[in-house]
């Protein structure tokens, strides 16, 4: 039953978010061509980045959260391990970088603008939404984690929990 709620979750969020909006986006366009280049090559790395991330988190969720990346399956406990100690939200991360590497690959510009909603979505829903939740579920060990570890940029040294 575990496996069935982390693909009910994996398919109905990154899935449509970076697979099928993209593919309806792209599907019967004229504007978009694939056409290997430094462009296509860029594109292919930082999807291929986007997918390491996704999978890295999912893991993390289901071994050390006890939970899935849904809203309405979260995680018991605060992940903290793996790409979590460098940025707070590598799971959106790993979904725009997957995404501009699509919108690269395929040189789609309606994959590019969806890049750009996607993001300005999660950057409203996050503070707004999701950290007072996380506040109000982990407290001081939140609180700690969110003051040392930035929400979007990469730290350079992982950070380590005292």
């Amino acid at each position: 039953m575990r496996v069935l709620r982390h693909l009910a979750a994996i398919l109905l969020l990154p899935g449509i978010v970076a697979g099928l909006v993209p593919a309806l986006l792209v599907a019967g366009s004229d504007d978009v061509a694939l056409e290997w280049g430094v462009l296509a090559v860029l594109g292919a790395a930082l999807a291929s980045i986007g997918l390491v991330l996704l999978g890295q988190t999912v893991a993390l969720f289901a071994t050390e959260g006890e939970g899935t990346l849904a809203p309405w399956d979260p995680t018991r406990r605060l992940v903290v391990r793996g790409p979590y100690r460098r940025v707070r939200n590598p799971m959106i991360s790993g979904v725009l970088a997957l995404l501009l590497g699509e919108a690269a690959l395929l040189r789609s510009p309606a994959v590019l603008v969806w890049f750009g909603v996607v993001f300005a979505i999660n950057a409203v829903y996050f503070p707004l939404v999701e950290e007072p939740g996380l506040r109000q579920r982990f407290g001081a060990d939140y609180e700690a984690y969110r003051a040392a570890v930035p929400r979007w940029l990469p730290r350079l040294r992982p950070w380590r929990p005292d």
